[in-house]
């Protein structure tokens, strides 16, 4: 790396967010919260990450409250006394640091496989019951359950203001509930939650109103959305500059602070039209603060991860040169954080050659 880090290390500001620096953790679902009870050792492990420089954590997925919003009995939870009190602790953890952390706020939808969750007996839910497009299992939601659900996200928030997190996050990518109300292929409603672009987003539109209610009006609100889903990695929401707009003008005038915009690799450019990323498309459109992810310090993406392969570092040379020209605003790091949670430290102090390699046996462990 030859390219000066300062631009990294700039404090942040919006709203009552202040962060030390433009790292950020990104969510990683761990899957070592047995009930759905945050314990010590999570806490001990985001508070690494916290003192090892990060300025911002990105919690896990952390599932609203209803029975089938989860995939797996060992997801944290963000409902109920003693989820609360375990989030109430890794806050604490975290802050006693120096560091700032919001919680991702998560519905699984028709992702989830009911032989493997809690409450099998129930089936899974989504706009449409479809699991990828054409393959239906459940039905519909009704305009009933879609209302709860609003109110299941609502409530989340609230709670986690009230045990003390700096902002949240709601996951609205990689195929997920939300991502499958955007997504055409899994929405084919026919009433005002289906159609139109501008339809289709109109549950995580109402889920950011609700939120912005019950939290006040300057309570950070993050929003992650991504092109691809988990059912077809090659499939995009907006292919023009245009449909993204369109996509994303009511998301950010209903409340939207920071879009947190997924990527597979971060360097790649959006469009044809020239060089910039996702986040930095979204800035261009909505004016609002971004932050980029995929692949930050190493080279093979993450897909890999899942099947255990290890990845080598990269430079970030081009990613300081996108942040020094504005492109976007902040840098979520997965990962290269995953293996070192000293990452941002070394960065910091020009250590670049004490930065590890990625160990795909990372993902066995809460180190």
């Amino acid at each position: 790396m030859s390219k000066n880090v300062n631009s990294l290390f700039k404090p942040f500001n919006l709203r009552d967010l202040s962060l030390k620096n433009r790292i950020a953790m990104a969510p990683m679902t761990r899957s070592f919260s047995p009930e759905g009870i945050p314990s010590e050792d999570v806490a001990s492990y985001y508070r690494r990450r916290a003192d090892g420089g990060t300025g911002l954590i990105i919690t896990e997925g952390t599932t609203v409250n209803d029975p089938v919003a989860t995939m797996d009995g060992k997801i944290p939870q963000i409902h109920g006394q003693y989820p609360l009190a375990g989030w109430e602790n890794v806050v604490k953890e975290v802050h006693a640091v120096g560091g700032k952390i919001m919680p991702q706020l998560w519905h699984v939808g028709m992702a989830r496989n009911p032989t493997k969750a809690p409450y099998p007996e129930l089936p899974s839910v989504g706009p449409s019951g479809l699991l990828s497009p054409g393959k239906q299992v459940a039905e519909p939601l009704t305009v009933v359950q879609i209302h709860n659900l609003i109110e299941s996200f609502a409530n989340a928030a609230a709670d986690a203001r009230r045990v003390g997190f700096d902002g949240i996050e709601i996951h609205g990518a990689h195929g997920y509930l939300l991502d499958q109300f955007f997504w055409s292929g899994t929405n084919q409603r026919t009433d005002e939650w289906g159609g139109s672009m501008s339809n289709r987003g109109r549950f995580a539109v109402e889920i950011i109103k609700a939120i912005r209610a019950a939290t006040g009006p300057n309570y950070p609100i993050l929003f992650r959305y991504s092109q691809w889903k988990q059912q077809d990695y090659s499939a995009r929401l907006a292919e023009t500059p245009q449909l993204l707009e369109e996509f994303l003008a009511p998301l950010s005038d209903a409340g939207v602070d920071i879009f947190h915009c997924s990527t597979r690799r971060y360097w790649e450019p959006e469009f044809d039209s020239n060089d910039l990323n996702l986040a930095g498309w979204t800035k261009k459109i909505t004016g609002k603060p971004t932050m980029t992810v995929g692949s930050v310090g190493l080279n093979g993406d993450f897909f890999g991860a899942f099947s255990g392969k290890s990845s080598t570092t990269r430079s970030i040379d081009d990613l300081l040169e996108r942040l020094d020209k504005g492109e976007f605003d902040l840098v979520a790091v997965g990962r290269a954080l995953l293996q070192d949670p000293q990452w941002p430290n070394k960065v910091r102090q020009g250590n670049m050659n004490e930065l590890e390699t990625y160990s795909g046996d990372a993902l066995a462990t809460l180190s």
